[in-house]
């Protein structure tokens, strides 16, 4: 006669995995050969793997990533010049830790930002907070929280993110006040935080893109030395999957 109100309790206390898991239990006979103890281990089990399973939740969402990747689904048989090792060393998130940071290069289509948001996806697992962007739409906003006042604030916000995962380096020219909000945004988190970059650009080619030869030598200074790098190569992924896709509707027919 008490389930009722106790399960009723559980809820609003939201206790939500000990709820669920006492409904379990009622609907299992075998439950009664487990001691008080033990039952109430198991509730308490289920109530923080919910709460952990919430909070990653919560994480992934704000990180807004782009694509709904995991490490488990790399395609590690495609010729990129993927470096497996590596890879498994920036899967345990260690390098997150340390506040090092990680370079991604690569032609257009060889899985770049899916990778980078498949390790943006471990981070947020491993606790850390994440945050994907991309540069055009990072220093257009920027740029918006000059008029209104709110600058300070954005780059503050920018951060407290554990990873900052800023896509498509290179792909826009820079304006000096887009250069010295990189400085600005890579200055507070030298040391602090880490920052992933992807771009199509070559590393050793990152000096000329920023153009400004002081600015750039100061925006690199504070991202590259202690970053890792993953030169990725081959064909575009997308073409791969256009002539696997193309092939299985011809078998079909």
């Amino acid at each position: 006669m008490l389930t009722h109100p106790t399960l009723e309790k559980l809820k609003t206390l939201q206790l939500r995995g000990m709820s669920a898991a006492l409904e379990d239990q009622l609907r299992t006979p075998e439950i009664e050969s487990l001691t008080f103890e033990e039952r109430l281990g198991l509730l308490i089990d289920r109530e923080e793997t919910t709460r952990a399973d919430r909070r990653v939740k919560t994480r992934l969402t704000h990180a807004k990533l782009r694509e709904s990747a995991s490490l488990e689904d790399i395609d590690h048989h495609a010729r990129r010049n993927l470096d497996k090792s590596l890879l498994l060393d920036l899967a345990s998130c260690t390098w997150i830790a340390k506040h090092h940071n990680l370079v991604i290069t690569g032609a257009t289509g060889v899985g770049k930002t899916y990778i980078a948001c498949a390790l943006a996806q471990q981070a947020c697992r491993h606790g850390y907070k994440a945050l994907y962007t991309r540069l055009p739409r990072l220093l257009h906003d920027l740029e918006i929280t000059k008029g209104d006042g709110r600058y300070r604030q954005q780059l503050a916000a920018l951060q407290r993110h554990d990873l900052l995962l800023i896509d498509d380096w290179g792909t826009m020219p820079l304006t000096d006040g887009n250069r010295r909000d990189l400085l600005e945004i890579l200055d507070d988190r030298y040391q602090n935080r880490s920052t992933l970059i992807t771009s199509q650009l070559p590393k050793d080619t990152w000096h000329d893109y920023l153009a400004d030869p002081t600015l750039a030598d100061a925006i690199l200074d504070r991202f590259i030395h202690n970053a890792h790098t993953l030169d990725l190569r081959g064909d575009s992924m997308r073409k791969t999957k256009n002539r696997l896709t193309s092939t299985t509707t011809k078998n079909e027919a």
